[in-house]
Order: structure tokens, then sequence, then C-alpha cells
């Protein structure tokens, strides 16, 4: 943003988001990304604003999960990699399709966002729509030209964009969709980076199973577990956290057939025990971590989920120390 003259300052208070947000390091909803977009639009006065702020960045300041694309093999190898790990970064899906556009090979790409209850505002189409681009033409080093760019949006023509894509650009389209010419998908990168990719691909593709392999319900409990100690969390807070609405988190639950006090519970069960089994923590200690008011009432918690007291589970555990295998 600074880049381009918008203090990160300005375009939050214009979102109606905390000024120091960007300073965090920490998940905003889709809402909230949305209303980011929708801010800088306003702000900068430029319809292709989403298209200046990423042809203005440098490779360097893409997360781990994209920069991985640009040291792909080539054009298709790139794209495979940013559909593949593109969640680890956002909550969305970027569809690569290879079909036939008329007699010509083509291959269709199309996002969609899990959590939107909203239509995507322009800025982040053009954002994703360039950052796709950026990758084909300085992988390649090639100024490669999609066959063309269908926007969803109204209006009349867009110069700016027609000059950036060097395509047609249609406007009110079924949805927002960039084509490109198949062939270029086997245009091959001179800056692949083998080694690098070696590197990267276990890390992303390790973190990418963890993230898959859990339900909601596991992320939003271990979600409570790292935030119990700083703080008793509400589930709109968790939802921050988790980049979702509360009201999108709610339903989800829902759907698995669980509740956030249940979720709650499960998580404080979990971190007591690990607390307890560190015999130099004290139980008030403990009880203050998990967000209760006093020990009393963690020792009524723990009785019910335990059967015994927390005194009594640690004096339990001690005993059985020496019969335990690692």
């Amino acid at each position: 943003m600074e880049a381009i003259g918008i203090p990160p300052s300005a375009l939050l208070r214009r979102a109606r988001l905390p000024v120091t947000l960007h300073q965090t390091g920490q998940n905003i909803t889709t809402a909230q990304y949305f209303a980011l977009m929708r801010a800088l639009e306003a702000l900068s006065g430029d319809a292709a604003v989403g298209l200046q702020i990423v042809r203005n960045a440098d490779t360097a300041v893409h997360p781990p999960s994209t920069l991985a694309a640009f040291y792909a093999r080539d054009l298709r190898d790139g794209l495979e990699r940013l559909a593949r790990f593109k969640r680890l970064c956002t909550p969305e899906t970027l569809e690569v399709t290879e079909g036939l556009d008329g007699r010509r090979r083509s291959c269709t790409l199309g996002m969609t966002w899990f959590h939107a209850s909203e239509t995507e505002p322009s800025a982040s189409v053009d954002a994703t729509f360039s950052t796709l681009m950026e990758l084909a033409r300085r992988g390649t080093a090639t100024a490669v030209r999609p066959l063309r760019v269908e926007l969803a949006r109204p209006g009349l023509r867009s110069a700016a964009h027609e000059c950036y894509f060097a395509a047609p650009v249609r406007l009110g389209a079924p949805r927002n969709l960039l084509v490109l010419d198949a062939a270029d998908l086997d245009r091959p990168f001179p800056g692949h980076n083998p080694e690098l990719l070696a590197m990267l691909t276990p890390a992303l593709g390790s973190a990418l199973d963890e993230m898959q392999a859990q339900s909601l319900s596991e992320q939003v409990v271990l979600e409570l577990k790292r935030s119990l100690p700083s703080g008793r969390p509400d589930v709109s807070e968790i939802a921050r956290r988790m980049g979702m609405s509360e009201r999108t988190l709610q339903r989800r639950i829902t759907e698995e057939g669980r509740n956030f006090r249940e979720l709650l519970i499960e998580a404080r069960r979990e971190l007591g025990r690990r607390f307890l089994g560190d015999v130099a923590m004290e139980l008030d200690e403990i009880a203050f971590l998990l967000g209760y008011q006093d020990a009393t009432s963690f020792h009524r918690a723990f009785r019910e989920w335990e059967g015994v007291t927390p005194a009594r589970w640690r004096e339990l555990r001690a005993s059985d120390a020496p019969y335990m295998t690692h």
C-alpha cells in the first residue's frame, strides 16, 4: 500500500478496522479482507488499483505458499503449486481447468472463496489475476498474453485492463475467469530452483496435510488451546483468528454436530491434563491459565471430566510414571 502512496493507517480507518491490525500478525476474516479491498478502491480512485499493487510488488514479498510457484519447472507446474498451497495463505481455492476454447486448447483459471457472504471486490479479483499473470511473465521471462479475461463487474471497457493483460477484457461476464493459451503452460521457468523446492515442498505439504486432516472442530480446539493461556477467548475471537465470520464458524461447527461450549470444555480438559503433568505448576496457576475465575471452579470441572480432583490425578500420574513407556 505504501508503495502506491496509501498509508496503511488510512486504509484501515476507511475499512473501519483497527489501525494497528497490520502490526499484529494475526489472521483476518474474509469479510475484513473484502472491506480492505473496497477501501483501497475508494482511496485510490483507480479502477485498476488491484493490478497496480501486484505489478509493483517484489516477488520476494510472497509467502512461502506462493513463492514456491515462482521457482517451478514450468508454468503448468507453477500453477499447480499455487493451486495446491494457496489454502495455506487464504481461504479460497484456485481452479485450474484445461480444455478446448473453440479449436484451441486453453487453460481456464477461476477462484472460489469458502466463507464469502458477498461479492468479491474488483480490486481483489484484479490482484489475483495479476498475480497469475506475473507468475506467467516473470516465471517464463516472456510477455505471456492470455486469450481473454472475463470479469463479472458491470461497466464500460477498461483500457487499463486491456493494456495490462494485452488481451480482450469482457465485463458483465457470469463469473471472473482468466483464460490462457494451454501452449503457454509448457513454457519453462529459467529460474527453476529444484534445491529450493526440495526444501519448501515437504514443509508446505506437511502443513497442508495437517490442515486438511483436521475437522473444523479440531482446528477450533487447537486454536482454543493456543488462546486460553492469554485470556478466555470467545467465539468471535476464535472466528477472527481463523479468518472467518462468527456466524460462519458457528454454522460449520453445528454442521459437524458440535457446539462452541463443548469445544471449549475439550480444549480446557486437554490443556489441563498437560499443565498438571508439570509438577512445578501450582493448581491456582493452572486454573487461571484455563480461564477459570478461581481454583474451586477448576476443581469442580476437572472432577466431572476425570472422576478425581486435579491433585489426586497428579498423584496417580506420578505413581504410574515408573511404569510408563515413552
